[in-house]
């Protein structure tokens, strides 16, 4: 959980008119991750691609966070034709993430496909 402090709210029903607003950061400012990091736009919008055949299965929509206390596995949501595939960001899974030129490359355990669209 993140606290903000912004000029001219000096109360909490100051900041409560800021309700439902975004908070938004310059690409620029933004803190650098350690290796293997990523911010979630920049996995949002790239191509998930299968390792080894290099067929496209689809584009990231999005990225679900697993577990309240004990932060899991985050999963990509990829839109394909069939529909949404949730693919684990795990290393053995997703062998490369190019975030630059909005590509992952990932190895689907068999049946993961599958076992999504049930």
């Amino acid at each position: 959980m993140a606290v903000f402090h912004f000029e001219g709210s000096q109360s909490i029903d100051d900041a409560k008119k800021l309700i439902g607003f975004e908070v938004q950061i310059p690409l620029a400012d933004r803190t650098p991750l350690p290796a293997g990091s990523y911010y979630v736009s920049d996995l949002v919008g790239c191509e998930a691609l299968e390792k080894g055949s290099g067929r496209l299965l689809g584009r990231v929509t999005g990225v679900q966070f697993t577990g309240e206390k004990t932060p899991g596995t985050p999963l990509l949501v990829v839109e394909t034709p069939q529909g949404e595939l949730l693919i684990p960001m795990a290393s053995d899974i997703c062998r490369e993430i190019d975030a630059a030129s909005r590509r992952i490359e990932v190895a689907l355990p068999e049946g993961l496909g599958e076992l999504n669209r049930e």
